[in-house]
């Protein structure tokens, strides 16, 4: 799958975004001095709804296409489009193993979720983009505990605290689904509505 190469930091910055706030170490810390480059044009409204997009699709490692799928899938349930492709987002696989401390960054929880170190109801799965659903349980293997990499970033991510929507057991690394992610459980600044209105012209 194609990826962007460009450095992390420099998408973070381009992108209005943090990169502590996706689990990388390196902030940005580079700033123009005031008046240096001058006044910044004025950006318009189809370029605040693309950067809109490119940023959540940064943020959850998502390329265009299967993108344009979640917002068709958001598109068809009910409520609000925005908050369901938010929704959606959230209740990725790798999400879910990031946001449960065992990854540093959800492109490492990528990688672990595809090297088969984590279980759905009892079955190994691979699949990133797997959607999970309340009543899902999702557990790291017995095999993967003892792995120095997962073990070293459980530590590291001691202070991070599961979402409501996920009920989950520290001491046997068991994680219950218990709800579908609502929009205050994003914790990232994001105006999904502008998301919505680009897809909508």
């Amino acid at each position: 799958m194609a990826r962007s190469i460009q450095p992390i930091a420099k998408r973070c910055k381009a992108l209005g975004i943090s990169p502590a706030s996706l689990g990388y170490a390196k902030k940005t810390t580079t700033r123009d001095p005031k008046g240096q480059k001058g006044m910044r044009r004025k950006q318009s409204e189809y370029g605040m709804q693309l950067q809109e997009k490119q940023k959540v699709k940064f943020i959850y490692g998502v390329l265009e296409r299967q993108f344009r799928n979640y917002f068709d899938m958001a598109q068809r349930r009910p409520g609000q489009t925005g908050e369901n492709l938010l929704s959606i987002l959230e209740s990725r696989l790798d999400n879910v193993v990031f946001r449960l401390g065992f990854a540093m960054t959800r492109a490492e929880a990528r990688q672990l979720v595809s090297h088969g170190h984590f279980t759905v109801n009892g079955r190994r799965v691979n699949i990133p983009s797997f959607l999970v659903k309340p009543g899902m349980v999702v557990t790291l293997k017995d095999s993967s505990k003892s792995l120095e990499k997962i073990k070293a970033n459980i530590e590291d991510n001691a202070f991070r605290q599961p979402p409501k929507w996920i009920d989950y057991d520290a001491n046997n690394m068991i994680a219950k689904i218990n709800a579908t992610p609502a929009r205050e459980d994003i914790d990232m600044p994001i105006e999904e509505h502008l998301i919505v209105e680009l897809y909508s012209k």
